[in-house]
Parts: structure tokens; C-alpha cells; sequence
């Protein structure tokens, strides 16, 4: 769904490509180091109920919360190719983002809960959801695997991303 927007949020980028594994031949790989996060979206068919935001996430037996800030959320357009460089461009959705750092993200269960307030004040209902965080080779098995944990909050309330 948003899975480019997603990917910019849990990892940052440190710089240029580097060269995995030893000896000439290796796969170039990019210089990115994956966030331990848990990344929401509220769609902007909910976006404007929500005015503040509390995230708890626990796994493993460690459990961090806090409230989140809620930013603009955007969909990538595609600019299309011109000899091999292509390029895309962000244009707001509507919908709020928000990440909730951790100290350690794993494979394993997670429990995220959400809760917050309307524009008005009132809170929101508390909403709970676990589920198994996904891994991934985005970059190719050469790379390594990238963790991430994401979910959406709207008006039927909080499912895992995807």
C-alpha cells in the first residue's frame, strides 16, 4: 500500500552503496540502517478524527509507549525513467503518519495499542491489535533482512499494515 513511505520511515540513509561480502563480483548494497520502530498510518478517511496520539508497543517482554506526532501523509508519483535514472515525486494523501521508536525490534509477537483524542478534546477508543512484525530482503538476500512493524488506525479500528 505505502510501503515506499514506509521504508523511508524506519530506515535512514547513511551515504553511498557499499560492496557486500568479500572479493571482486560483490553485490553492491545501499549504506542504510534499518530504524527499530513501529510505524501507524491513519487513512485520510479517519485522519481528521484524530488530533493526538499514544503508542504502546511490547515485545519480548519490554514494552515502550509514548505519544507520537502525527505528520502529513503522502503517496509517491511516479516520474517515470529517462536513460536508467528514475524518479518519483510526494504529493499529500490526506492521511497522518507517525513512528514509535523501540530499543529492539524483532520477529517475534507484538502487542501495539493506540489510543488518543478527537479535535474536540474527547478521547478516541483505545485500540489494540498483535501481530508477527514482517521481514524482508528489499535489497536482495545478499543485503540482509529488514524488519518492520507497521499498522493502520482508522474508524474499524488498529490491523498490521500489508
Amino acid at each position: 500500500m505505502r510501503r515506499h513511505g514506509l521504508l523511508l520511515a524506519l530506515m535512514t540513509t547513511a551515504g553511498l552503496a557499499t560492496a557486500c561480502g568479500p572479493g571482486p563480483g560483490a553485490v553492491p548494497c545501499p549504506a542504510i540502517a534499518q530504524a527499530t520502530a513501529v510505524s501507524v498510518t491513519v487513512p485520510a478517511g479517519y485522519a481528521q478524527q484524530v488530533a493526538g496520539l499514544h503508542l504502546k508497543a511490547c515485545q519480548d517482554g519490554e514494552c515502550t509507549e509514548d505519544d507520537v506526532e502525527l505528520r502529513p501523509g503522502s503517496s509517491s508519483i511516479d516520474q517515470g525513467c529517462t536513460n536508467g535514472v528514475c524518479s518519483a515525486t510526494a504529493s499529500p494523501n490526506g492521511s497522518k503518519d507517525a513512528v514509535l521508536m523501540l530499543q529492539a525490534l524483532t520477529d517475534s509477537p507484538m502487542t501495539v495499542t493506540a489510543s488518543g483524542t478527537a479535535p474536540d478534546g474527547t478521547a478516541l477508543p483505545v485500540r489494540s491489535v498483535e501481530f508477527r512484525p514482517r521481514g524482508d530482503y528489499p535489497f536482495g538476500e545478499q543485503c540482509g533482512r529488514f524488519i518492520t512493524a507497521a499498522v493502520v488506525l482508522d474508524a474499524e479500528g488498529l490491523r498490521q499494515q500489508g
